[in-house]
């Protein structure tokens, strides 16, 4: 099993941060069979090989995923694919 953490600082607030998290879980959910639910300030995904969550704070966005063992080849691709997602997303 492979861990990614991504963390990012941002000036949104967080209503704002939470409005694209929500986003990018529709989109996730969309286009991969993601489920999702918010608990709090946190959002948590999964689907089957991948596990994880969004914590929205007030100046900062933390990306914790857990990816099962066929995906964890993919662990460096997919934390960039992360990366540049948040950055855009909080730009």
């Amino acid at each position: 099993m492979s861990r990614i953490h991504v963390e990012r600082s941002h000036s949104l607030g967080r209503e704002a941060a939470r409005e694209k998290a929500q986003k990018l879980a529709e989109k996730l959910s969309r286009e991969h069979g993601v489920s999702y639910e918010w608990q709090g300030d946190v959002l948590t995904f999964k689907r089957s090989g991948v596990d994880g969550r969004i914590e929205v704070g007030d100046d900062r966005v933390a990306v914790e995923v857990k990816l099962g063992l066929l995906l964890s080849a993919m662990g460096g691709m997919l934390k960039g694919e992360i990366e540049r997602a948040l950055d855009k997303a909080l730009a």
